[in-house]
């Protein structure tokens, strides 16, 4: 199973980027129910939870998207999406898409990088 991030890349401020995620080699069974995330590690800082999605479909957010960051899945196609609109310069980091399966198995991607310019 690898899970294979892209979308990331060099954006003004006030802009927007559309990251997406892909499951490859991850059976359905396993991708629906699990639990999906983005987080992201800026440089010379921790890696941080950005967004999560529960088993039910709910989302939770770091107060830091301030309701510019949403994300969403596809199940049929396993991919995970991280839609992130009004970019700042501190949302500048290595976003990693992350999962979590009914076993408590974790699925990290390589991460992709954003750069918010000023």
């Amino acid at each position: 199973v690898q899970m294979v991030e892209s979308g990331g890349g060099l954006v003004q401020a006030g802009g927007s980027l559309r990251l997406s995620c892909r499951a490859s080699g991850m059976i359905t069974s396993v991708f629906n129910p699990a639990t999906k995330a983005w987080y992201r590690q800026a440089p010379g800082k921790q890696r941080e939870l950005v967004a999560q999605l529960g088993t039910t479909g709910t989302a939770d957010y770091a107060d830091f998207t301030k309701g510019r960051f949403t994300i969403s899945r596809d199940n049929s196609r396993k991919m995970i999406y991280l839609q992130m609109n009004s970019l700042e310069p501190e949302d500048t980091a290595v976003y990693y898409c992350n999962m979590v399966d009914t076993r408590e198995i974790n699925y990290w991607g390589k991460g992709t990088l954003v750069t918010v310019s000023s």
